[in-house]
């Protein structure tokens, strides 16, 4: 049996590459996607460390460009797709 997690009063429930999770109530894209790849984002999406960040997203199946991820505010039920570029063939 699957379960989903009750989100607290602070949190919303969203679903990111198809598997629930919460995230801040008020939040960002941007602060969504930092959480999940574990990783520093400024502002403009790019990582904080300066290296490739190689990640696009997208919200209830429209891609949001980088530059948008901050301003690109969640709420409850939204899809997220988080997807990492890997070079291969």
């Amino acid at each position: 049996m699957t379960t989903t997690p009750t989100p607290q009063a602070d949190t919303i429930a969203i679903t990111i590459n198809g598997s629930p999770a919460e995230t801040a109530a008020g939040g960002a894209l941007l602060d969504a996607v930092a959480a999940h790849t574990g990783r520093e984002l400024l502002e403009d999406g790019t990582a904080a460390d300066g290296e490739r960040l190689g990640i696009a997203a997208a919200v209830n199946g429209v891609v949001i460009p980088r530059s948008l991820w901050a301003a690109r505010g969640l709420e409850a039920a939204d899809e997220l797709e988080i997807v990492t570029a890997a070079q291969g063939g």
